[in-house]
């Protein structure tokens, strides 16, 4: 007796791409933004000052398809990256579940993250680093950096404070990679959403529409990345 699986497996599955057809999946945005953060134990004040920024990212993207990837490290060794996000809800609950912890920075792990996005996603338009401090050796940060830079992924690094060899090291990475290197007062959110705008603007825009920004902050930047 011929068996019948065969024909219900294939009207099940046909049943399946119908529903599909129906109920399509939201498309993740075209334009694809690392947001990338240290989240050691120091960093709390600021981690909440972002987190409480996050919308700026997608209502600087305005009509733009924009989808964010939160990375961040704390603790002992402990790195995290998420899901992309494009929607500002989705991308405040996963910050709200994170918690600071006391640890080493891990920036050259960022970096190498980043580089590995890009290189296996062309939508990877650009990347956020925030942070105060550099316990690492430089080399191998900034060679990473100078790949983005071949890539065209520009990393735009937003230091609080202005300790010395974090400035260097942020310094480079952001020449290497074509972005830009600016600090930030600690706990100014007007500050820092305006950087955060600019750099949105520019990875779902391009230069031509941070320029029309015209803001201080905005034309700062533009001196960095049109070097």
């Amino acid at each position: 007796m011929t068996s019948k699986a065969p024909v219900e497996r294939s009207t099940d599955v046909n049943r399946f791409l119908q529903e599909i057809e129906k109920h399509p999946l939201k498309p993740i945005g075209n334009n694809r933004l690392i947001f990338a953060l240290d989240a050691t134990a120091s960093r709390k004040l600021t981690w909440d000052l972002a987190s409480s920024l996050h919308a700026e990212l997608f209502t600087a993207a305005k009509s733009a398809d924009l989808a964010v990837q939160l990375v961040h490290f704390g603790g002992f060794n402990q790195f995290r990256a998420s899901s992309w996000s494009s929607s500002p809800e989705q991308l405040l609950r996963t910050m709200q579940q994170v918690r600071c912890l006391g640890g080493m920075t891990q920036i050259r792990r960022v970096m190498t993250h980043i580089l590995n996005e890009a290189s296996r996603d062309q939508t990877v338009k650009a990347a956020v680093y925030i942070g105060d401090m550099c316990e690492e050796p430089m080399a191998e940060i900034v060679n990473t950096a100078g790949q983005l830079g071949i890539r065209q992924v520009p990393v735009f690094v937003f230091q609080e404070g202005s300790e010395r060899y974090a400035t260097e090291v942020f310094r480079t990475i952001a020449e290497r990679s074509g972005g830009a290197h600016m600090p930030f007062e600690s706990g100014s959110a007007a500050q820092l959403a305006e950087l955060l705008k600019t750099a949105v603007v520019y990875a779902t825009e391009g230069l031509d529409a941070v320029r029309r920004l015209g803001t201080p902050l905005s034309k700062k930047l533009l001196t960095q990345i049109e070097r």
